[in-house]
This record gives structure tokens, sequence and C-alpha cells, in this order.
């Protein structure tokens, strides 16, 4: 039998930063953290609420990583991953 509340679980469970994305999988942005300066350039590099994206790669240590939003390849350092909240698809 479907539980409301376990589906509310199991939608919250699934709300991280961009920068806890396991590679290959996608996510939909829910969110920007941080002053306005720093969101508004986030937004100009398309990253908006609703937008699914996807971690490619990253580099050998890490930092940064490239994601999949909008058609294009776009790197992000892990300080700015962080400030991008998504929800798994």
């Amino acid at each position: 039998m479907f539980n409301a509340s376990q589906s509310q679980d199991n939608n919250s469970d699934s709300k991280m930063t961009l920068a806890e994305l396991p590679a290959g999988r996608t996510a939909r942005i829910a969110g920007l953290l941080g002053d306005d300066l720093g969101k508004r350039r986030l937004m100009a590099l398309g990253l908006v609420r609703g937008k699914e994206i996807a971690l490619e790669t990253k580099a050998p240590m890490g930092d940064p990583r490239i994601y999949t939003i909008l058609g294009y390849r776009l790197s992000i350092r892990q300080d700015d991953a962080k400030k991008i909240l998504v929800s798994a698809i």
C-alpha cells in the first residue's frame, strides 16, 4: 500500500548539493545559495531552478568537475558546486 509520508521522506533524501552528485547521475537544480552577486553569476551560466544537470567527469584531483547542462559542458569548481542545490532524478 502507498504511504504518502514514505514518499515525502524519499524526496527529502534526494536533496543534495551539486558537489555531492555522483558521476553519471542527473539532477534537477532546486536553488542557489550565497550572496546575490554569486547567484547572478551562476544563473548567467544557465544554472537556474528546474534545469537538468549531469556530472560528466572530474579532474584527477577532483576539482574542477565537468557538468552537462542545456546541451553544453560546463566546468565548475567544487566551492561553487557546493552552492547549488539539486534534487536527484
